[in-house]
């Protein structure tokens, strides 16, 4: 079997980096100067004709006021869960009790099944309810929330679009 070689010569090397001595550094400074003079022109006088930065500080002045209403709507939405689920709590404390006392009293095996059904039957029922409750306090808050982000959220894309029509202007 014959041995194939390798040499240099039938192997073409990629280069990893560009061939400087081919490159023209005197175009590549003048785009660079030229460049570099248009983006000083845009800070004239210490303003960006372009670039707005107390437009910028309003907006984020305004983005600043609506999480903190956001967090605080929030806040509300689960302070007014907890204590809704505090007050359940304590009823349903207080109805184990009354129920307790008349499942002990005496009365025969089949009126105590009829009982327990209809306690049962009502418990279910007020469980549901009670779910729907905190489920309905829940989305009201998320809902307020959701408003608050996406009211500002629209607001942020017309101020954006008002600063760029005015920019085309000049």
């Amino acid at each position: 079997m014959a041995k194939s070689k390798t040499t240099f010569e039938t192997v073409t090397p990629t280069p990893a980096f560009p061939d400087f001595t081919k490159m023209d550094f005197t175009k590549i400074q003048a785009d660079f100067g030229k460049w570099f003079g248009d983006y000083t022109k845009t800070f004239a006088n210490g303003k960006a004709g372009l670039f707005d930065f107390e437009g910028v500080v309003a907006a984020q002045k305004k983005n600043f006021e609506v999480l903190t209403a956001a967090n605080q709507a929030a806040f509300e939405g689960v302070k007014a869960v907890a204590q809704r689920q505090a007050e359940i709590a304590r009823k349903e404390v207080e109805e184990f009790g009354k129920v307790a006392k008349e499942l002990v009293e005496p009365a025969s095996a089949e009126e105590k099944l009829v009982k327990q059904a209809e306690l049962t039957k009502a418990g279910f029922e007020q469980a549901v309810a009670n779910v729907r409750e905190i489920t309905d306090l829940v989305q009201k808050s998320n809902t307020e929330v959701a408003s608050l982000i996406q009211g500002r959220f629209v607001a942020q894309i017309d101020e954006v679009k008002a600063v760029l029509a005015k920019a085309a202007k000049k």
